[in-house]
């Protein structure tokens, strides 16, 4: 069973941290994973920096940018990940884009997610047909599972397909855009997670893109699981590096 399952079963009202490997220093990758896990967030999400992030606002785009200066590129990210496996006890799902594991290739960038504990992958750009028709037989071959998004245009047919095919969770985008705080959440917003709650699918919810405070994370979890707060924790790094982490996710919670 997928670590992440266990903790979906267990609690309520996760916070999950995504944020930039490599950034803002190219060996704050390790530094950030233990602050986070001391400071009990539930799952980590490692963004792989990559040159072209399509689903990303500004913010996350720059922390990539700065990555990529930084020296940050695909092996010494794994060897990273890889040095802190028998320690770190928070689950970490990796999130990265179809060009980097074509790149990579295939097989390689699979062993090396299971070199480093990963089990749970995020590829925004990975189209269902080709999920169905090829990598959901090379990430079953690893033990690897795969995370869908939907939006708020996200048909209800295509929704109760993603449910069919999720092991981990689901990721709600909570609105049609890139990532990036954008204020409170809105009434239409909130409509779109009834509506997707009201689905009762089998897979647990997560909440993303725009979730920023603790105003924003709350209202997320009346309607699912628990929301994964990004650009709000790359603009704290911007600021104060890696040393205000703990303030940071107090004040979320």
């Amino acid at each position: 069973m997928n670590s992440l399952t266990n903790i979906f079963q267990q609690k309520k009202d996760l916070l999950s941290i995504f944020f930039t490997a490599g950034y803002p220093k190219l060996n704050d990758t390790t530094k950030i994973i233990e602050k986070l896990s001391d400071n009990s967030v539930d799952f980590i999400e490692v963004g792989l920096p990559y040159s072209d992030p399509l689903a990303d606002g500004p913010t996350i785009q720059d922390s990539s940018q700065v990555a990529l200066q930084n020296g940050m590129n695909l092996d010494v990210v794994f060897e990273q990940l890889k040095s802190i496996k028998e320690t770190n006890s928070t689950p970490l799902v990796l999130m990265g884009y179809l060009n980097q594991l074509l790149k990579y290739g295939e097989d390689k960038f699979c062993q090396a997610c299971v070199d480093c504990g990963i089990e749970t992958v995020i590829f925004p750009d990975l189209p269902m047909v080709e999920y169905e028709s090829h990598y959901q037989q090379l990430f079953n071959k690893y033990g690897l599972t795969n995370v869908f998004l939907i939006t708020p245009h996200t048909s209800e047919e295509r929704i109760r397909k993603i449910d069919a095919l999720t092991d981990a969770f689901i990721y709600v985008v909570a609105s049609a855009s890139i990532t990036g705080a954008k204020g409170d959440i809105s009434n239409n917003q909130i409509a779109y997670f009834e509506r997707v709650k009201a689905m009762n699918l089998k897979s647990s919810l997560i909440i993303g893109f725009g979730i920023s405070d603790n105003k924003t994370f709350k209202t997320a979890c009346k309607y699912a699981g628990g929301a994964i707060i990004g650009s709000a924790f790359i603009k704290e790094l911007a600021i104060n590096g890696t040393d205000k982490i703990s303030d940071f996710i107090t004040s979320i919670r």
